[in-house]
């Protein structure tokens, strides 16, 4: 029984794994910025031929460089062109998502603002209309902690203008 346990899986393995082999990329090429490409579909249309590294099936890739040219001058041209990407072009994204995220922050800021006055301004007037009830001279009723109904007393009646008061010189305040 392990016999047979043990040979289904090493065929199952063999199997994963060769099918593993086929989503190797088939497709290998240097863009336009010297970058190597791997890829599963074939080079776009403006890579030149000798750019083309690696192709589907068993081909053998085109060579980069003639064999008479000098190496040293060869590899280091590349790699200077690679090392040197376009960062005028770069620096110019940078700066535009610099700035679009600034403005996002002082218009996020400018919205903060503006909810705390509109919430000052409506405590404010809030605050007016109390007092000038309390001033009044009308009897004021509240609910206790048992919910039963009470009347405010002198006292009561004396810090509860002393507390309106206060807010009404912090936020009515311009």
């Amino acid at each position: 029984m392990d016999f047979k346990f043990a040979s289904r899986t090493i065929f199952l393995a063999l199997a994963c794994g060769s099918f593993a082999v086929t989503a190797v990329a088939q497709w290998q090429w240097i863009d336009k910025d010297g970058r190597k490409v791997f890829s599963d579909r074939s080079p776009p249309a403006d890579i030149q031929e000798k750019n083309i590294l690696k192709r589907p099936g068993n081909q053998k890739p085109v060579a980069a460089q003639p064999a008479n040219e000098n190496p040293a001058v060869a590899v280091s041209a590349p790699a200077a062109k690679a090392s040197a990407p376009k960062l005028s072009g770069k620096d110019a994204q940078l700066e535009a998502k610099k700035k679009q995220a600034e403005e996002e922050e002082a218009a996020k800021n400018k919205a903060e603002e503006d909810k705390i006055a509109k919430a000052k301004a409506e405590n404010c007037e809030r605050a007016k209309k109390g007092l000038t009830s309390l001033q009044s001279g009308v009897r004021i009723s509240t609910v206790n902690a048992k919910g039963e109904r009470e009347f405010m007393d002198d006292g009561t009646r004396a810090a509860e203008t002393k507390r309106i008061q206060g807010i009404t010189e912090s936020d009515c305040a311009k």
